[in-house]
């Protein structure tokens, strides 16, 4: 048996500057008090929030949906609308587009490229009293729900029916299942069950005149023509506003273990990955890259220790594996063994580990991984880099930033602190982290485009999972080539003629 605590002794404020002015917010109008009589037509007093008479809501009130959580992105909004029902929505979005005022749909504002908080002053949308599960079947696994759930509302409604959704993320207590498929999130599942665009059988949609798109099917297959619920996903509400999902949910699995493994150096990574393949094949299901300085953050912020001090001497970075399968003798005697065998190595990949014992240390293992985000902001102004390189540069990348923010003369305590790397290995994805004093034109500078054209110079992608919303909108050339652009910005025009949706988002 492999022991539960291995070791190589025992054989083992300030505003954002934004360097490139938002398109698409030309000819838009501001929200008026003739619009916020019309609006109070369609909706009751307690779905408006606006500071416009005769409302008069305190500004303090909006501020949750002026400004996203990260304090980067800040927003005018007068007005935000939450209606109940999608016919409410297409009803709002009607009279939008023939006023022409902008509208940013706002789920549970958990990103973290701006794409959820307005430019200016647009009407913000928020679709959180849209939560209600329309239905489940049991048997095939089809889930049908209003936009507004939040994801962690959806696992705990799926728990008691033995499912869950083919989606995890770190935001999962505060992110709506309407915004997740919006910008297409990855997480932390996504090694096991693949992209929403997968998962996700059906979409209704309120298009920028008003006009439901009823795609809301519960068929796994339909091969009828254009699958036109794939332009939504990802699309961050600029082509529509979701209202209601679609998606198949997985068999909750009867099984669950991980493990954290303390490496020595990060070349080891691809060659563990390798083996952790080759051996627990099926069952694996996820394999997060951890590097030592983010680590020690989430330590030093009270995400957790997996390792004891003594036992992490000497390790470059971590790797957790997940193990979700049916049996669990099978599973853990797959674990086991693959374990044993990394120790009993002539040359171990590993210096040592923490297999999970109990439901507690499994989520406490979690924890560590899922907190790295949290432990990142309470340490500074974090500038964050979703990305997709090969997994053989993903160190190399950390390295290179620092190293050229060391040139600038930034990377001392009054402006950058730490540049840090974590993500996920499975589907090539690193989050690279530089954690500022505060945010400043200098730094940004430094950044930008610097860490852009690193990633193309990999063939990478700027937006691994986070999406472009206002942060990338600029830098989409990096890896969309102008073909590609203008065909993106056709079918936004086909959609959305009057440019309401979402405005200054995505396309440059």
């Amino acid at each position: 048996m492999f022991s539960r605590q291995l070791a190589r002794r025992v054989v083992l404020r300030v505003p954002r500057r934004w360097s490139h002015s938002p398109a698409g917010l030309a000819g838009l109008n501001s929200v008026t008090e003739e619009d916020l009589a019309h609006f109070a037509k369609i909706l009751p007093s307690s779905s408006i929030l606006s500071t416009l008479s005769p409302s008069a809501t305190p500004s303090s009130e909006l501020e949750p949906f002026n400004n996203d959580w990260m304090d980067k992105y800040h927003g005018k909004s007068t007005t935000v609308l939450k209606p109940r029902t999608t016919q409410e929505v297409s009803e709002i979005v009607r009279w939008c587009n023939q006023r022409k005022i902008g509208i940013v749909p706002q789920g549970g504002n958990t990103g973290l490229v701006g794409g959820g908080v307005p430019i200016k002053d647009e009407l913000i949308l928020s679709l959180a009293n849209m939560a209600k599960v329309r239905s489940f079947d049991d048997v095939s696994g089809i889930l049908v729900a209003d936009a507004g759930c939040i994801l962690q509302s959806l696992t705990d409604y799926l728990a008691p029916h033995h499912h869950i959704v083919p989606l995890d993320l770190g935001a999962k207590g505060s992110c709506q299942i309407g915004g997740n498929v919006s910008t297409n999130a990855g997480g932390l599942r996504l090694l096991r069950y693949g992209s929403l665009h997968g998962s996700v059988l059906g979409l209704e949609v309120v298009l920028p005149d008003g006009t439901v798109l009823d795609q809301l099917t519960s068929l796994r297959k339909d091969n009828t023509g254009y699958d036109l619920k794939q332009l939504f996903i990802g699309a961050e509400g600029t082509l529509g506003i979701v209202t209601g999902v679609s998606i198949l949910a997985a068999p909750a699995p009867q099984a669950s273990n991980n493990v954290m493994l303390a490496l020595p150096k990060f070349e080891n990574v691809q060659p563990l990955y390798k083996e952790v393949k080759r051996q627990l094949s099926e069952v694996l299901s996820a394999f997060e890259f951890i590097d030592r300085t983010v680590y020690d953050l989430a330590v030093k912020h009270g995400q957790g220790r997996a390792l004891n001090p003594q036992d992490i001497e000497g390790a470059e970075c971590f790797v957790l594996v997940e193990t979700s399968g049916g049996n669990r003798e099978h599973d853990e005697q797959k674990l086991n063994s693959l374990l044993e065998s990394l120790m009993l190595a002539e040359e171990p990949l590993i210096n040592t580990g923490v297999l999970a014992s109990s439901p507690a240390q499994f989520s406490a293992l979690w924890a560590i991984r899922e907190g790295l985000t949290e432990a990142v902001s309470k340490e500074g102004k974090a500038y964050k880099y979703d990305i997709s390189v090969p997994l053989n540069k993903f160190q190399e990348v950390v390295d290179k930033t620092r190293e050229h923010l060391r040139s600038k003369d930034l990377l001392h305590e009054n402006a950058v602190k730490y540049v840090v790397g974590y993500g996920h290995v499975g589907d090539g994805n690193l989050h690279l982290n530089v954690v500022a004093a505060a945010y400043t034109p200098e730094i940004e500078a430094a950044l930008e485009p610097f860490v852009y054209e690193l990633v193309a110079s990999y063939k990478g992608s700027i937006s691994a999972e986070h999406g472009i919303g206002v942060m990338k909108t600029h830098a989409l050339q990096y890896s969309k080539n102008p073909t590609s652009i203008e065909w993106m910005k056709k079918i936004k025009a086909l959609f959305d003629p009057n440019g309401i949706m979402n405005p200054g988002k995505v396309l440059p």
